[in-house]
Parts: structure tokens; C-alpha cells; sequence
């Protein structure tokens, strides 16, 4: 067993006796090839909450910071994480995400880039555009809905693949990419949220 999939059932583990998580979608997410998961951004759980509901492993933008502590950072680097500097304009990051989808891999992002304080989502960075055009992965929206509080059903959303073939094709601005994408998880949010209200 690989040291992420140990770390995903230790994290499940410690975090089913505080919430109650509902998955919808995992069938959205494609068996192999390169993916994009992108969710909104509402608690410091949301990276280890995606990574433990997606089938696939994820690799993980965090923030610099983080690695500064050696043993953090350690743990962080074999859970598939790697740094980036704030508002996705380091290049190293860049380049090394789109490796990770060259390589067919599982890429998570939370475009709004901090956490929303309000639980609204928020504007997404045009880094996530930038992704999305430069490769050839298929996007997942994400949906996170709350609270995160003891003993309330968390709904973790995964809706399906965003089209993307018109906006490659006539080379669409990275920001209207990340706009499209940030318009589906506001969709999925509102459907399922208006779910629980029925």
C-alpha cells in the first residue's frame, strides 16, 4: 500500500466520528488519464475531505508555508502535495502540475485560492484556466457543502467533465476558462444544497 492511500484511510478514520460524508458523482471522475478536480474552498479539511472521497490520488497545491516545518513538509511531499507561492503565479508550481497531468495523473485545485469566510464562493484565479487550456485533462467540478460541524451530513459533490474542446479550440482567455469553471461548482453547489432544503 502506498503511503497516500495509508494517509487517506488513517484521515478518513480520524474524521468519521465528527462528520457524515455523502459522495455524489464518483462516477463523474474518469478511471485514467489526466484530471483536473476543482472545488470551492470553504475549511483547511477540504484538501484531505476531496482526497479522501476521490477514487483517484490527487496531487495537491499547498501553500509554501507549509513546508517549512520539516516533518509537515515531509508528510505533505509523500501525500502528493507540493508547494506553491501565493495566487498561483509561481512558474516552478506551474510547470509542475502540468508535468503531473502529462504524466496522466489526478490534479486538485481550489481555485478560489483561500478559504471563502462567507461559505459563498468566491472569484477564481486565471491559474486554473491556465491548467485547463495548456493540457489535455478532463475537468471535474467539485462541490463542497457544509457545515463542517459534529455530527452534520457533508456533501462532497463531483459533477461531470466540463466541455472544453470549443474553448481550446479558439484559445479562450484563461480567466473565461476559470469563469466557466467556477459557474458549474456554483451550479452543483446550488443544486444539491436546494436538495437538502426540499
Amino acid at each position: 500500500m502506498s503511503f497516500y492511500r495509508f494517509a487517506t484511510i488513517v484521515v478518513h478514520i480520524a474524521l468519521l466520528p465528527f462528520y457524515r460524508f455523502q459522495v455524489i458523482g464518483k462516477e463523474n471522475i474518469p478511471k485514467d488519464g489526466p484530471v483536473i478536480i476543482c472545488s470551492n474552498h470553504i475549511s483547511n479539511l477540504d484538501p484531505p475531505v476531496v482526497g479522501i472521497t476521490c477514487p483517484r490520488d490527487i496531487y495537491f497545491m499547498a501553500k509554501e508555508e507549509l513546508f517549512r516545518n520539516k516533518l509537515l513538509g515531509a508528510i505533505l511531499l509523500k501525500s502528493h502535495a507540493f508547494p506553491i507561492k501565493r495566487g498561483m503565479k509561481d512558474r516552478d508550481a506551474l510547470r509542475r502540475g502540468l508535468d503531473i497531468l502529462k504524466e496522466g495523473n489526478t490534479l486538485g485545485l481550489f481555485p478560489e485560492g483561500t478559504r471563502s469566510k462567507t461559505g459563498e464562493i468566491g472569484k477564481g484565479l486565471s491559474g486554473v484556466g491556465f491548467f485547463a487550456l495548456r493540457s489535455e485533462a478532463t475537468i471535474i467540478p467539485c462541490a463542497i457543502i457544509g457545515p463542517y460541524r459534529k455530527g452534520k451530513r457533508l456533501k462532497v459533490v463531483y459533477g461531470k467533465a466540463i466541455a472544453m474542446d470549443e474553448l481550446r479550440k479558439r484559445k479562450a482567455k484563461a480567466s473565461e476558462v476559470t469563469d466557466v469553471i467556477m459557474d458549474n461548482i456554483k451550479q452543483l453547489k446550488q443544486k444539491y444544497t436546494q436538495e437538502n432544503l426540499v
